[in-house]
C-alpha cells in the first residue's frame, strides 16, 4: 500500500509525493524529482531532519548525534530513515528552490461567480483533472487574473478531493481580481492556478479546537470543516465567525449544514457594528469563553486581518492563557496578499 506524503517547505510551497511500501521518504521524494537535503543516508548526519506533524512511521536507524531522543519525542525525524505507515505531513527545513522544486502550475475553468454580499464573492472553478491539486485543508493557491501577470492568493473553501474548487473572496473596490470577478468573469474563462501554499492548515485532532474567523477569513475553516465532516469524529470544535456589518455574514447556511454533520461542532456569529440587530455584537474575543479554551489545553486556529490577529494575541496575554497550539494567518486585501 502506498502513502501520500505532504512536504511543506520553508517558503510556503507544499508538494505531495507517493511513497511505495517500505520506501523511505527521502527515496520517494528523490524518485519524484524533489531533492530533500541530505548527506550520509545512514542516519548519522542529521542533514535531512524534519518535523512530522501528522501520521505514523517507522523511524528507522539513527544515532543520537543525528537525532536526539528528545527531538524524536517531539516529532522530529530523519527522512533518509523513516518509512511511512500512513499518510504523512512533514515540515522540511529548506526552501522549495533548494530542493529543486516549486509550486505546481495548473489550468482551471471558471464554473460560476456568485455575489454572496456587497463584500464577498464566491468563486467556483474546475481544475483540469490531470493536474487537480492535493492540498491540506486550510491552504491557499495563487490565482492569476486573466490578461495580467498579477496573481492573488485565496484559500480553498472546498475540502480536499472535491470535484470543484471553491473560494470565498473579499470584494475590494478597485481591486484587480475583484474588478475581474464582478465585471468581466464568465463561465468558461481560463485561469492559471499555482499551489498549494501556506502553513495554515488543519493538524491532527488531538484536543479541543477553537476556530476564529474574521470576514472572508472563514474560507479556510470551511475547507477544514469539510475535511472533518468527510472523516467524522473528533474532539469538541467551536468556531466563532466575526464580521463588521450584518451584510458581511455569508455561508451561515453552510456552517449549519456542517454542524449537523459534525456532532462535536458548535459555532457562533458576531457583528462588530454597534447598530446591528444581530444577537451577538462585538468582536470574536467578546464571545470566547474559558470553557472553549479548556484551560489552555486547546488548539486555536485564527484567520483574519492583522488587527484581529493582534487583538486575539493581546487577549491571550491579558487572560494569561497559552493555548497548546496557536496557528494563525493574516491577510491584508489592500496589499493584494490574501483574499
Amino acid at each position: 500500500m502506498s502513502f501520500s506524503i505532504a512536504l511543506g517547505f520553508e517558503d510556503g510551497v507544499t508538494r505531495f509525493v507517493e511513497a511505495r511500501p517500505g520506501e523511505t521518504v527521502a527515496d520517494a521524494a528523490y524518485r519524484q524529482g524533489i531533492n530533500i537535503p541530505l548527506d550520509c543516508r545512514d542516519g548519522a548526519c542529521g542533514a535531512c531532519k524534519s518535523l512530522c506533524e501528522a501520521g505514523s512511521y517507522d523511524p528507522g536507524f539513527y544515532i543520537d548525534d543525528a537525532l536526539t531522543e528528545a527531538e524524536a519525542a517531539n516529532g522530529y525525524c530523519l527522512t533518509c530513515q523513516m518509512r511511512p505507515k500512513s499518510d504523512l505531513v512533514l515540515r522540511i527545513a529548506a526552501t522549495s528552490e533548494l530542493c529543486k522544486t516549486q509550486a505546481a502550475a495548473m489550468s482551471a475553468e471558471v464554473v460560476s461567480v456568485d455575489r454572496l454580499s456587497a463584500s464577498a464573492i464566491g468563486l467556483t472553478i474546475r481544475i483540469d483533472p490531470a493536474a487537480r491539486p492535493i492540498f491540506l485543508p486550510g491552504q491557499y493557491v495563487n490565482i492569476q487574473a486573466p490578461g495580467t501577470a498579477v496573481a492573488r492568493a485565496y484559500s480553498f473553501s472546498s475540502p480536499p478531493g472535491a470535484e470543484l474548487a471553491t473560494f470565498l473572496i473579499r470584494n475590494v473596490p478597485g481591486g484587480l481580481m475583484s474588478g475581474y470577478l464582478t465585471e468581466r468573469a464568465k463561465p468558461g474563462d481560463r485561469l492559471t492556478v499555482r499551489g498549494p501554499l501556506g502553513g495554515f492548515y488543519l493538524r491532527d485532532l488531538k484536543r479541543p479546537v477553537v476556530m476564529l474567523a474574521g470576514g472572508t477569513g472563514l474560507a479556510p475553516f470551511l475547507s477544514m470543516l469539510g475535511s472533518i465532516a468527510q472523516r467524522g469524529g473528533g474532539p469538541p470544535i467551536h468556531l466563532i465567525y466575526g464580521v463588521t456589518a450584518d451584510h458581511d455574514l455569508v455561508e451561515v447556511e453552510t456552517l449549519n449544514e456542517y454542524s449537523e454533520r459534525i456532532p462535536s461542532l458548535s459555532f457562533a456569529t458576531c457583528v462588530a457594528d454597534p447598530a446591528s440587530d444581530h444577537p451577538r455584537k462585538g468582536y470574536v474575543t467578546h464571545h470566547l469563553t474559558a470553557e472553549h479554551l479548556n484551560g489552555g489545553d486547546a488548539d486555536v486556529y485564527l484567520c483574519g486581518p492583522p488587527p484581529m490577529v493582534e487583538a486575539v494575541r493581546g487577549f491571550f496575554q491579558a487572560e494569561k492563557i497559552t493555548p497548546t497550539n496557536f496557528h494563525y494567518e493574516k491577510f491584508a486585501p489592500s496589499e493584494g496578499s490574501l483574499r
